[in-house]
Formats: structure tokens, sequence, C-alpha cells
């Protein structure tokens, strides 16, 4: 007879165990359990949530500052438990939240245009630089990057 993994694992049980600061969810689940949870699958769930602008900007913020910084620097073979410890210091607990996947950011553009423009505006969003791309000519770009100290030769290979 198979044995039937729990219903512990489920991201919305997860993400509740999260807002509650729950900080013996880890030691609760099997052994079995533990090697399937997912610290990334937690981070990129617990950042997001629905809710209020200033509630959402403390989740992201909160989730940055305590989980993406040098967060897998450790060992996600060996201290999960320890990983979990840091997620339930997010929640500000104010009970449970609707969470949402925060997909992770596009890849760069192919277009040397906008790619020079992503590295000089890196706050503008995606859509803006494309938009900046395509009202700006190339000329327009070459003084810019000039204006920023690029010499004819970097411009003439990455423009």
């Amino acid at each position: 007879m198979a044995t039937q993994t729990s219903d512990k694992l489920n991201i919305a049980n997860e993400m509740l165990q999260f807002d509650r600061k729950n900080r013996a969810f880890f030691d609760e689940l099997t052994e079995e359990e533990q090697k399937k949870f997912s610290p990334f699958l937690m981070v990129r769930w617990g950042a997001d949530v629905q809710g209020s602008a200033e509630l959402q900007a403390y989740y992201l913020m909160s989730t940055n500052e305590r989980l993406n910084k040098n967060f897998f620097d450790i060992s996600t073979k060996d201290h999960k438990k320890f990983q979990w410890l840091l997620a339930t210091t997010v929640s500000p607990g104010m009970g449970k939240q609707y969470h949402k996947w925060l997909a992770a950011k596009k890849k760069t553009s192919d277009n040397k245009a906008e790619r020079f423009l992503a590295a000089l505006y890196p706050h503008m969003r995606d859509d803006d630089i494309k938009l900046l791309a395509e009202l700006n000519s190339k000329d327009d770009l070459k003084q810019l990057a000039k204006e920023h100290g690029w010499d004819d030769k970097r411009i003439k290979s990455e423009l």
C-alpha cells in the first residue's frame, strides 16, 4: 500500500503557516515532506499579496530584505528549517492574506537600444524602455551614450 502525501505542502497551507508565523511548521512535516518542501516557491508566493498598496509594499520589501538578500547562499539542502524560520519573520501578523505568484523578471531584450536604455535606467518598466527606444533615433541614443561617457568604440560595439 503506497503512502499518501499529506496536504500540508499545498501552497495555500504553506502561505497560511507563513502568515501565521508558525515557526513549528517545518518540524511538523514528515522527513519526506521536508525533502519536498521548496523554499524557492515559498519566497515567490510569499512576496506578493492582494490588499492595500501599503500591505503589498510591506510584504515585498520585507521579503526582499529578509529572504532575497543572500537567502540562497544558505544551502537549501541542509538548511531548509532555517530558511523557513527566516520566512516566518516576513508576515506583519495581520492574519491570513491572499498570496499571488510573483513571476520572475522577463529576460532582457535582444534589441541593443532597449538593452542600453535598460542599463542606463534600471528603475524604468520594460514597456517604458521599449517606448523610449522607439521614440529615439540611433543618433539620439549615440549622443546619450556620449553624454554618459561612452567612447566611440564602445558605442559602435554596443549600440
